[in-house]
């Protein structure tokens, strides 16, 4: 009972409430559906008596790549058009899985148009089913850890804008109060651009030389009253 709680708890916090519950019950799904679907036709060419044969519409037989295209246009449809909540976008995850294990089983037949399941050609089902399995482990896996660190770099490069404009804004003041105007629409644009001027001299008669020049007077009164009361 100990271990089930652990593993509910797990596939809590680990599946459900990170949104990956749809994609890891399709990638579930999806192998459960190829693995059995590839057992029946193993057990059918044995001629397994109480296994269940193959399914004919009027002498014709009626490949399972046909039931898992159904599967897919209709999961697809309901997917796109209804976006049904929570359980019906979770059955509708298993269904599509199912429809896809039985479809890319069947990946050689609708590659060469022709029956070549037990030939040669038939192994590119199998590498079409190991392919998808790959991709669709590793987005299952690593998806939700990309979209955290995307979230991340998002908000970083937000600070850093943040950051940038109220740069911009700090040396457009002081390129105006230096009266250098055309620095000031600079340094909104390319903050970098602005930083060179906010350094350089400020014109006699603006803002920025008439305060500067009483600071700085007072400054040095400061500094030599301070050094003057320093014992020798």
């Amino acid at each position: 009972m100990l271990t089930v709680a652990s593993l509910g708890s797990a596939y809590q916090d680990g599946i459900v409430d990170t949104g990956r519950e749809p994609h890891f019950l399709f990638f579930v799904s999806f192998l459960l559906t190829f693995g059995f679907i590839r057992t029946s036709t193993h057990m059918i060419r044995a001629q397994v008596k109480w296994w269940p044969g193959n399914v004919e519409v009027g002498g014709t037989h009626i490949h399972h790549l046909v039931w898992g295209i159904l599967l897919l246009l209709i999961c697809g449809y309901v997917a796109i058009s209804i976006d049904p909540d929570s359980p019906w976008r979770e059955i509708i995850a298993v269904l599509f899985g199912v429809g896809t294990g039985l479809t890319l089983d069947e990946f050689a037949l609708w590659l060469n148009l022709k029956d070549v399941y037990w030939e040669k050609q038939g192994r590119a089902s199998i590498d079409a089913v190991v392919i998808a399995t790959a991709i669709s482990g590793l987005l299952l896996v690593s998806l939700r850890g990309w979209i955290d660190v995307t979230t991340e770099v998002a908000d970083e490069v937000q600070a850093l804008v943040g950051a940038a404009g109220i740069l911009g804004v700090v040396l457009a003041l002081i390129n105006a109060a230096k009266e250098k105007f055309g620095m000031v629409v600079w340094s909104v644009l390319v903050p970098v651009v602005g930083i060179p001027s906010a350094f350089r001299l400020a014109k006699p008669r603006s803002v920025w030389a008439r305060l500067a020049r009483p600071c700085a007077w007072s400054a040095l009164v400061c500094a030599a009253k301070f050094a003057a009361a320093i014992p020798v």
